[in-house]
């Protein structure tokens, strides 16, 4: 990964450069603290885009992967004191980080019964972001044990999914198990009213609104689908 590595100070001038984006999430990222966090620069405005409705607001934010506890301490200072901020993260080393910007608890993002004790302690989730293991079987093993528990109108995010073409992470480019296969899953479920095909997830294909792709980075809308209909309106 060391030939993405910016070659650089100025993260933040980078970031409004490329991206034409120099919102305050910006400098509460590029701005160094004692805890480390570690984001592709293009992330930040995509962040502010899928996020800023939610800020100052308490709204339930659970991220998979704590890492060194930077990114924790990122998420308090843009969505404000009344956030609901909690961490998991399989290694144990990460509890040192619990209390400080958020509550960290130790367990595996594969582990059904340990989400849903999570986001019971939480009252509900309105966020999802997985910055876990990056392993195809996990980010599908918590999609399906988290995306039913989101509140309607939440948003459920998977990053890094660079690794869904890689083969040590259980992907490949023409590998059943890239995620990305998953997704087309999911695109061909919010049009089976037009297929005539059964949904390959049926309660998904109830609440997924949306979809939106990013380099490396999936964005899931959750809320009521309702049947599609179209009006013709105007004089003929």
């Amino acid at each position: 990964m060391a030939r993405y590595s910016f070659d650089g100070t100025d993260i933040a001038g980078d970031i409004a450069g490329k991206y034409g984006f120099d919102g305050d999430l910006v400098a509460i990222f590029a701005t160094p603290t004692q805890a480390v966090v570690d984001k592709w620069h293009h992330y930040i405005p995509l962040y502010d885009r899928y996020f800023s409705r939610f800020r100052n607001r308490p709204v339930r934010f659970l991220e998979i992967g704590v890492s060194q506890g930077g990114s924790l301490s990122m998420w308090r200072k843009y969505f404000g004191e009344d956030a609901v901020l909690f961490g998991i993260d399989v290694n144990p080393k990460c509890a040192a980080f619990n209390g400080h910007s958020a509550q960290v608890r130790i367990g595996s993002q594969d582990d059904a019964e340990f989400l849903a004790r999570v986001v019971s302690e939480m009252g509900g989730v309105d966020i999802v972001l997985d910055d876990g293991s990056h392993q195809m079987d996990h980010i599908r093993s918590s999609l399906a044990s988290l995306f039913p528990a989101l509140s309607m109108g939440g948003i459920y995010v998977i990053e890094d999914l660079h690794t869904a073409y890689w083969d040590t992470f259980g992907g490949g480019a023409h590998s059943d198990g890239n995620f990305f296969v998953e997704v087309r899953k999911i695109i061909d479920d919010m049009h089976h009213w037009y297929s005539g095909r059964v949904p390959n997830d049926p309660q998904r294909a109830q609440t997924v609104t949306g979809l939106h792709i990013h380099d490396s980075m999936v964005v899931i809308d959750k809320g009521q689908v309702y049947q599609p209909t179209h009006s013709k309106v105007g004089r003929v």
